[in-house]
């Protein structure tokens, strides 16, 4: 059986803030926008009757790579107090292959982010056993969900 993993959906406290993140950090794009009623069936999460909010933000690809950002409007969804600063069971660490992992760390910056590490340059062996040589920057999201944007610098032999 083959499967295809489209799109993630992250609850979000305000999805003004996680878009704008989405957009200038990342550099995606919205391939959707919408409000909608809870039917109380579908997801673990609010109850029938709950009004939310939808943005679905698209990367590169048009097919996968899609993350939903939803926010409960009424009522709104009680957040934890504190934003996560580590990664830990239950919690999802995002992967992205960055075009430029400079110009997301400044982005990040500037719009306020949690860096975890500043941009830094490391290798690892791939399936073919070639090397992959990167930079990488690692930041939490808005809401605390973890990525780890990784700018391709050359490709080796072992």
């Amino acid at each position: 059986m083959a499967s295809i993993v489209k799109r993630t959906t992250l609850i979000v406290r305000d999805i003004a803030a996680s878009r704008r993140w989405y957009e200038q950090v990342l550099g995606m794009s919205v391939w959707m926008d919408t409000d909608f009623t809870l039917s109380g069936k579908r997801l673990a999460a609010g109850k029938a009757g709950d009004k939310t909010h939808l943005t679905i933000m698209q990367a590169d690809d048009p097919k996968i790579g899609m993350i939903g950002l939803l926010q409960w409007i009424d009522p709104p969804l009680p957040a934890p107090d504190e934003i996560p600063t580590q990664v830990g069971f239950g919690n999802p660490v995002f992967v992205v292959e960055a075009e430029d992992a400079l110009a997301s760390y400044e982005a990040a910056k500037t719009l306020g982010t949690r860096v975890h590490t500043e941009p830094c340059e490391w290798s690892v062996t791939g399936h073919d056993g070639r090397v992959k040589h990167f930079l990488s920057v690692s930041l939490f999201d808005p809401d605390g969900y973890f990525f780890e944007c990784n700018q391709v610098l050359k490709i080796t032999d072992a």
